[in-house]
Protein backbone atom coordinates (compact mmCIF):
# COMPACT_ATOMS: atom_id res chain seq x y z
CA UNK A 1 0.00 0.00 0.00
CA UNK A 2 0.83 3.99 -0.34
CA UNK A 3 3.13 5.16 2.79
CA UNK A 4 5.30 8.33 2.78
CA UNK A 5 8.56 8.67 1.64
CA UNK A 6 10.51 7.72 4.06
CA UNK A 7 13.60 9.77 2.59
CA UNK A 8 11.49 13.16 2.63
CA UNK A 9 9.80 12.55 6.25
CA UNK A 10 11.85 12.11 9.90
CA UNK A 11 11.94 8.24 10.03
CA UNK A 12 10.56 7.18 13.80
CA UNK A 13 11.36 3.79 14.42
CA UNK A 14 7.83 2.03 15.60
CA UNK A 15 8.19 -0.75 18.03
CA UNK A 16 8.23 -4.41 16.80
CA UNK A 17 4.30 -5.93 16.15
CA UNK A 18 3.28 -9.32 15.83
CA UNK A 19 -0.37 -8.97 15.41
CA UNK A 20 -2.58 -5.87 15.32
CA UNK A 21 -6.12 -7.06 16.85
CA UNK A 22 -7.24 -9.99 15.11
CA UNK A 23 -4.74 -9.76 12.92
CA UNK A 24 -1.09 -11.60 11.99
CA UNK A 25 1.48 -9.31 10.83
CA UNK A 26 3.60 -10.60 8.21
CA UNK A 27 5.68 -7.63 7.38
CA UNK A 28 6.23 -4.17 6.62
CA UNK A 29 5.70 -2.70 3.60
CA UNK A 30 6.57 0.53 4.30
CA UNK A 31 7.18 3.58 6.51
CA UNK A 32 7.28 7.06 7.83
CA UNK A 33 7.21 9.08 10.66
CA UNK A 34 3.59 9.30 10.60
CA UNK A 35 3.47 5.53 11.00
CA UNK A 36 3.72 2.68 9.25
CA UNK A 37 2.12 0.09 6.87
CA UNK A 38 1.62 -3.90 7.54
CA UNK A 39 1.29 -6.80 5.35
CA UNK A 40 -1.05 -9.21 7.45
CA UNK A 41 -2.86 -12.47 7.91
CA UNK A 42 -6.76 -12.45 8.54
CA UNK A 43 -6.78 -15.63 10.56
CA UNK A 44 -10.80 -15.72 10.05
CA UNK A 45 -11.47 -15.01 6.46
CA UNK A 46 -7.93 -16.55 5.77
CA UNK A 47 -6.35 -13.90 3.27
CA UNK A 48 -3.80 -10.99 3.39
CA UNK A 49 -4.71 -7.62 3.95
CA UNK A 50 -2.73 -4.26 4.19
CA UNK A 51 -3.31 -2.63 7.65
CA UNK A 52 -2.22 1.02 8.10
CA UNK A 53 -1.50 2.49 11.17
CA UNK A 54 0.12 5.76 12.61
CA UNK A 55 3.35 5.23 15.30
CA UNK A 56 2.74 5.27 18.97
CA UNK A 57 5.63 7.71 19.82
CA UNK A 58 3.92 10.65 18.15
CA UNK A 59 3.02 13.19 20.61
CA UNK A 60 -0.66 13.54 22.00
CA UNK A 61 -1.11 16.08 19.65
CA UNK A 62 0.26 14.83 16.72
CA UNK A 63 -1.94 11.77 17.81
CA UNK A 64 -5.07 12.94 17.82
CA UNK A 65 -4.54 14.82 14.52
CA UNK A 66 -3.45 11.57 12.43
CA UNK A 67 -5.74 9.18 14.33
CA UNK A 68 -8.43 11.53 13.43
CA UNK A 69 -7.01 11.42 9.64
CA UNK A 70 -7.59 7.53 9.73
CA UNK A 71 -10.59 7.68 11.51
CA UNK A 72 -11.71 9.85 8.08
CA UNK A 73 -9.41 7.89 5.85
CA UNK A 74 -12.01 4.69 6.91
CA UNK A 75 -15.42 6.43 6.57
CA UNK A 76 -14.24 8.50 3.42
CA UNK A 77 -13.15 5.45 1.30
CA UNK A 78 -15.42 2.94 3.28
CA UNK A 79 -18.53 4.10 1.81
CA UNK A 80 -17.02 3.85 -1.68
CA UNK A 81 -17.34 0.56 -4.18
CA UNK A 82 -15.26 1.22 -6.91
CA UNK A 83 -12.87 -0.91 -9.13
CA UNK A 84 -10.54 1.99 -8.86
CA UNK A 85 -10.57 2.53 -5.65
CA UNK A 86 -9.07 0.54 -2.45
CA UNK A 87 -11.23 -0.77 -0.44
CA UNK A 88 -11.40 -0.65 2.91
CA UNK A 89 -12.76 -3.82 4.92
CA UNK A 90 -11.79 -2.26 8.47
CA UNK A 91 -11.57 0.22 11.21
CA UNK A 92 -10.85 -0.55 14.37
CA UNK A 93 -9.08 0.47 17.56
CA UNK A 94 -7.25 -1.97 19.97
CA UNK A 95 -4.70 -1.69 22.90
CA UNK A 96 -4.13 1.98 21.98
CA UNK A 97 -3.72 1.41 18.48
CA UNK A 98 -6.24 2.94 15.83
CA UNK A 99 -5.68 1.24 12.41
CA UNK A 100 -7.50 0.76 9.31
CA UNK A 101 -7.42 -2.61 7.15
CA UNK A 102 -7.68 -2.10 3.26
CA UNK A 103 -7.54 -4.90 0.79
CA UNK A 104 -3.94 -6.02 -0.21
CA UNK A 105 -2.55 -4.62 -3.40
CA UNK A 106 0.72 -5.66 -5.56
CA UNK A 107 2.33 -3.33 -7.65
CA UNK A 108 3.65 0.42 -6.95
CA UNK A 109 2.83 4.00 -7.03
CA UNK A 110 2.02 5.50 -10.20
CA UNK A 111 5.07 8.59 -8.76
CA UNK A 112 7.60 5.45 -8.15
CA UNK A 113 6.99 4.87 -11.96
CA UNK A 114 7.67 8.47 -12.45
CA UNK A 115 10.78 9.47 -10.78
CA UNK A 116 12.09 6.19 -12.90
CA UNK A 117 10.88 7.91 -15.42
CA UNK A 118 8.47 5.39 -17.09
CA UNK A 119 7.89 5.43 -20.67
CA UNK A 120 4.37 5.51 -20.75
CA UNK A 121 2.77 4.83 -24.28
CA UNK A 122 -0.23 7.61 -24.95
CA UNK A 123 -2.93 5.65 -24.97
CA UNK A 124 -1.75 3.78 -21.38
CA UNK A 125 -1.81 7.65 -20.23
CA UNK A 126 -5.30 8.31 -21.16
CA UNK A 127 -6.67 4.79 -20.11
CA UNK A 128 -5.66 5.26 -16.60
CA UNK A 129 -6.25 8.87 -16.43
CA UNK A 130 -9.79 7.90 -17.36
CA UNK A 131 -10.15 4.95 -14.93
CA UNK A 132 -9.23 7.52 -12.37
CA UNK A 133 -11.38 10.14 -13.86
CA UNK A 134 -14.68 7.77 -13.62
CA UNK A 135 -13.44 6.37 -10.23
CA UNK A 136 -13.41 10.36 -8.65
CA UNK A 137 -16.77 10.78 -10.89
CA UNK A 138 -18.23 7.96 -8.76
CA UNK A 139 -16.45 9.44 -5.43
CA UNK A 140 -17.97 12.88 -6.08
CA UNK A 141 -21.59 11.46 -6.91
CA UNK A 142 -21.32 9.96 -3.06
CA UNK A 143 -20.40 13.23 -1.57
CA UNK A 144 -16.71 12.26 -1.31
CA UNK A 145 -13.94 14.42 -2.68
CA UNK A 146 -10.63 13.43 -2.27
CA UNK A 147 -8.70 16.36 -2.13
CA UNK A 148 -5.11 15.18 -2.26
CA UNK A 149 -4.76 13.48 -5.83
CA UNK A 150 -1.28 12.83 -6.78
CA UNK A 151 0.81 10.45 -8.43
CA UNK A 152 1.43 9.17 -4.50
CA UNK A 153 -2.40 8.51 -3.84
CA UNK A 154 -2.57 6.03 -7.53
CA UNK A 155 -1.32 2.73 -7.09
CA UNK A 156 -1.07 1.01 -10.27
CA UNK A 157 -1.89 -2.86 -10.39
CA UNK A 158 -0.84 -4.78 -13.15
CA UNK A 159 -0.83 -2.72 -16.53
CA UNK A 160 -2.97 0.51 -16.72
CA UNK A 161 -5.03 -0.81 -13.73
CA UNK A 162 -5.20 2.61 -11.13
CA UNK A 163 -6.43 2.76 -7.41
CA UNK A 164 -6.69 5.72 -5.90
CA UNK A 165 -5.50 5.71 -2.09
CA UNK A 166 -5.75 7.78 1.02
CA UNK A 167 -8.70 9.94 1.66
CA UNK A 168 -7.40 11.01 5.11
CA UNK A 169 -8.07 14.64 4.17
CA UNK A 170 -11.32 14.09 1.85
CA UNK A 171 -14.22 15.72 2.02
CA UNK A 172 -17.26 13.36 3.12
CA UNK A 173 -20.81 13.56 4.67
CA UNK A 174 -19.63 11.81 7.72
CA UNK A 175 -15.81 13.56 7.90
CA UNK A 176 -14.54 13.22 11.58
CA UNK A 177 -13.79 16.80 13.35
CA UNK A 178 -13.90 19.02 10.79
CA UNK A 179 -13.34 21.99 12.22
CA UNK A 180 -12.19 23.81 9.62
CA UNK A 181 -15.48 23.09 7.72
CA UNK A 182 -16.58 26.88 8.08
CA UNK A 183 -13.14 28.51 7.76
CA UNK A 184 -11.69 26.83 4.08
CA UNK A 185 -9.21 24.23 3.89
CA UNK A 186 -6.15 25.78 4.02
CA UNK A 187 -4.97 25.04 7.63
CA UNK A 188 -5.86 21.58 7.56
CA UNK A 189 -4.90 21.14 3.94
CA UNK A 190 -1.44 22.89 3.88
CA UNK A 191 -0.47 21.34 7.14
CA UNK A 192 -1.20 17.66 5.60
CA UNK A 193 0.61 18.34 2.51
CA UNK A 194 3.93 19.63 4.47
CA UNK A 195 4.38 16.76 6.19
CA UNK A 196 3.35 14.25 2.86
CA UNK A 197 4.88 16.42 0.43
CA UNK A 198 5.02 19.77 -1.58
CA UNK A 199 1.58 21.28 -2.73
CA UNK A 200 2.36 20.66 -6.13
CA UNK A 201 -0.91 19.13 -7.44
CA UNK A 202 -3.10 21.60 -5.99
CA UNK A 203 -5.98 23.44 -7.45
CA UNK A 204 -5.84 27.35 -7.59
CA UNK A 205 -8.32 27.07 -5.13
CA UNK A 206 -6.62 24.99 -2.66
CA UNK A 207 -3.59 27.08 -3.39
CA UNK A 208 -5.46 30.50 -2.06
CA UNK A 209 -6.99 28.90 0.82
CA UNK A 210 -10.39 28.31 -0.26
CA UNK A 211 -12.67 25.55 -0.27
CA UNK A 212 -12.24 22.18 -2.79
CA UNK A 213 -14.92 20.62 -4.38
CA UNK A 214 -15.22 18.25 -7.32
CA UNK A 215 -13.59 20.00 -9.52
CA UNK A 216 -10.39 20.74 -7.73
CA UNK A 217 -10.17 16.75 -7.80
CA UNK A 218 -10.43 17.63 -11.71
CA UNK A 219 -7.38 20.07 -11.51
CA UNK A 220 -4.72 17.83 -9.54
CA UNK A 221 -5.82 14.91 -12.01
CA UNK A 222 -4.98 17.56 -15.09
CA UNK A 223 -1.82 18.01 -13.25
CA UNK A 224 -1.31 14.32 -12.94
CA UNK A 225 -1.85 13.86 -16.60
CA UNK A 226 0.30 16.84 -17.80
CA UNK A 227 3.35 14.87 -16.03
CA UNK A 228 2.66 11.53 -17.37
CA UNK A 229 2.33 13.38 -21.01
CA UNK A 230 5.69 15.67 -20.02
CA UNK A 231 7.68 13.85 -17.83
CA UNK A 232 7.55 17.32 -15.82
CA UNK A 233 5.20 19.03 -13.74
CA UNK A 234 3.34 22.13 -14.49
CA UNK A 235 5.15 23.98 -11.76
CA UNK A 236 8.71 23.17 -10.55
CA UNK A 237 9.51 25.57 -7.52
CA UNK A 238 11.28 24.51 -4.56
CA UNK A 239 9.63 27.34 -1.94
CA UNK A 240 6.31 27.05 -1.09
CA UNK A 241 5.13 30.59 -1.28
CA UNK A 242 6.39 31.02 -5.25
CA UNK A 243 5.19 27.66 -6.28
CA UNK A 244 1.66 28.77 -4.32
CA UNK A 245 1.67 31.81 -6.37
CA UNK A 246 2.69 30.23 -9.83
CA UNK A 247 -0.41 27.65 -9.24
CA UNK A 248 -2.59 30.93 -8.87
CA UNK A 249 -2.08 32.63 -11.55
CA UNK A 250 0.34 31.11 -14.20
CA UNK A 251 -0.24 28.70 -16.47
CA UNK A 252 1.75 26.02 -17.42
CA UNK A 253 3.41 25.29 -21.54
CA UNK A 254 0.71 22.72 -22.95
CA UNK A 255 1.97 19.36 -22.94
CA UNK A 256 2.77 19.41 -26.93
CA UNK A 257 4.62 22.26 -26.58
CA UNK A 258 7.06 20.64 -24.40
CA UNK A 259 7.19 17.53 -26.60
CA UNK A 260 5.45 18.24 -30.02
CA UNK A 261 5.13 14.24 -29.83
CA UNK A 262 2.09 14.72 -27.53
CA UNK A 263 -1.10 14.48 -29.24
CA UNK A 264 -2.71 17.83 -29.37
CA UNK A 265 -5.91 16.11 -28.20
CA UNK A 266 -4.97 14.75 -24.87
CA UNK A 267 -2.63 18.02 -24.46
CA UNK A 268 -5.80 20.36 -24.62
CA UNK A 269 -7.55 17.69 -22.07
CA UNK A 270 -5.02 18.24 -19.94
CA UNK A 271 -4.73 21.90 -20.07
CA UNK A 272 -8.95 22.22 -19.82
CA UNK A 273 -8.87 20.19 -16.67
CA UNK A 274 -6.06 22.43 -15.00
CA UNK A 275 -8.12 25.87 -16.12
CA UNK A 276 -7.44 28.31 -13.63
CA UNK A 277 -11.08 29.29 -13.04
CA UNK A 278 -13.20 26.01 -11.99
CA UNK A 279 -15.72 27.01 -14.63
CA UNK A 280 -14.11 26.43 -17.22
CA UNK A 281 -12.60 22.88 -16.53
CA UNK A 282 -14.68 19.98 -16.79
CA UNK A 283 -17.58 20.32 -14.41
CA UNK A 284 -17.20 16.36 -13.48
CA UNK A 285 -14.93 13.36 -14.06
CA UNK A 286 -16.94 11.52 -16.48
CA UNK A 287 -16.74 14.49 -18.43
CA UNK A 288 -13.16 13.90 -18.89
CA UNK A 289 -12.94 10.46 -19.17
CA UNK A 290 -15.58 10.63 -21.69
CA UNK A 291 -12.70 13.12 -23.85
CA UNK A 292 -10.64 10.78 -23.10
CA UNK A 293 -12.44 7.29 -24.60
CA UNK A 294 -13.07 9.66 -27.49
CA UNK A 295 -9.61 9.88 -28.04
CA UNK A 296 -8.93 5.94 -27.38
CA UNK A 297 -11.40 5.38 -30.03
CA UNK A 298 -10.59 7.79 -32.89
CA UNK A 299 -7.09 7.66 -32.36
CA UNK A 300 -6.20 3.68 -32.63
CA UNK A 301 -3.82 4.49 -35.38
CA UNK A 302 -1.85 6.66 -33.15
CA UNK A 303 -1.24 4.18 -30.09
CA UNK A 304 1.95 3.26 -30.97
CA UNK A 305 4.33 4.61 -28.51
CA UNK A 306 4.76 7.83 -28.46
CA UNK A 307 2.91 7.97 -31.89
CA UNK A 308 1.69 10.44 -34.41
CA UNK A 309 0.19 14.08 -33.46
CA UNK A 310 -3.52 12.76 -33.35
CA UNK A 311 -5.31 15.25 -35.59
CA UNK A 312 -9.10 13.90 -34.12
CA UNK A 313 -9.41 16.40 -31.68
CA UNK A 314 -11.77 18.55 -33.07
CA UNK A 315 -14.27 15.74 -32.30
CA UNK A 316 -13.61 17.04 -28.58
CA UNK A 317 -15.56 19.59 -27.88
CA UNK A 318 -13.21 22.74 -27.47
CA UNK A 319 -13.43 25.47 -24.86
CA UNK A 320 -9.81 26.91 -24.67
CA UNK A 321 -9.04 27.26 -21.37
CA UNK A 322 -8.77 31.28 -20.47
CA UNK A 323 -5.33 32.33 -19.70
CA UNK A 324 -5.32 34.48 -16.24
CA UNK A 325 -4.15 37.32 -17.97
CA UNK A 326 -7.71 37.79 -19.77
CA UNK A 327 -9.61 37.94 -16.65
CA UNK A 328 -7.26 40.61 -14.39
CA UNK A 329 -10.28 41.05 -12.10
CA UNK A 330 -9.77 37.58 -10.84
CA UNK A 331 -6.21 37.39 -11.13
CA UNK A 332 -6.68 40.17 -8.78
CA UNK A 333 -8.19 38.30 -6.41
CA UNK A 334 -6.43 34.94 -6.98
CA UNK A 335 -2.86 37.16 -6.34
CA UNK A 336 -4.52 38.77 -3.03
CA UNK A 337 -5.61 35.56 -1.55
CA UNK A 338 -2.53 33.78 -2.42
CA UNK A 339 -0.07 36.11 -0.82
CA UNK A 340 -2.50 35.64 2.57
CA UNK A 341 -2.06 31.91 1.63
CA UNK A 342 1.15 31.63 1.60
CA UNK A 343 2.00 33.89 4.58
CA UNK A 344 -0.18 32.13 6.78
CA UNK A 345 1.59 29.34 5.49
CA UNK A 346 4.75 29.78 6.30
CA UNK A 347 4.16 31.63 9.97
CA UNK A 348 2.28 28.13 10.36
CA UNK A 349 4.78 25.82 9.08
CA UNK A 350 7.94 28.13 11.48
Amino acid sequence: MSTPNASALKSVEPPALTRIGRFVITRELGRGSIGAVYLARDPIIDRDVAIKTFNPKLTAVEKRNHEEQLINEARAAGRLSHPHIVNILDAHSDKGVTYIVMEYLQGRELSRLLARQHDFEFAEIATIIGKVAEALDYAHKNGVVHRDIKPANIFMVGNSQPKILDFGIARAPNRVADQYANTGDAPYTLFHNNLLGTPTYMSPEQACGQPADERSDVYSLGAVMYEMLTGRRPFQEKETEKLLRMIALKMPAPPHELNPEVPEALSYIAMRAMSKQPEKRYQCGQDMANDLKRFLVKGKRARSKKGAVDDEQEDIEHHEPVPAKKNMFWVGILAAAAVLAAGAAFLFLR
